[in-house]
């Protein structure tokens, strides 16, 4: 078996370490970035099975991330996963309609409920499972 390979672009340490983490726990491949140009190298070397990534970043911010990753047709169903401790000032529609955003995950976060819905979304856990979690 396999494991799901995730891409963890965020410029702030102390989340990438902690998601790395919680991932390589549940048997995930990790593999993190520090800011959206180095995480659109690794995607390009190497597609994710999932993409956590942060919307401010340096280089390049998560919706920049978002939008060339949805320029590419073998990339257009890669889940996505959007940190924001700023959700408020997303454009709902651009979220949902343009960058086809899996989730927004607002900041502060808890890891273990993050992995859950990465679970639910990579069709990992039971739907029973995946009701319950919301």
């Amino acid at each position: 078996m396999t494991k799901h390979r995730v891409l963890i672009c965020d410029d702030e340490p102390h989340i990438g370490l902690a998601l790395g983490m919680k991932f390589r726990k549940g048997g995930f491949e990790v593999q993190t970035a520090r800011n959206g140009q180095e995480g659109w190298e690794a995607i390009l070397k190497q597609p994710p099975d999932l993409l956590i990534t942060d919307c401010s970043m340096p280089r390049m911010d998560g919706i920049e991330l978002c939008r060339r990753i949805r320029r590419m047709p073998e990339l257009e169903h890669l889940p996505i996963f959007m940190l924001t401790a700023r959700g408020f000032e997303l454009d709902p529609l651009m979220v949902r309609d343009e960058l086809r955003i899996a989730r927004v995950i607002l900041k502060p976060f808890s890891p273990r409920e993050l992995f859950q819905a990465a679970q639910e979304t990579l069709g990992l856990v039971p739907q029973a499972t995946a009701a319950r979690l919301g």
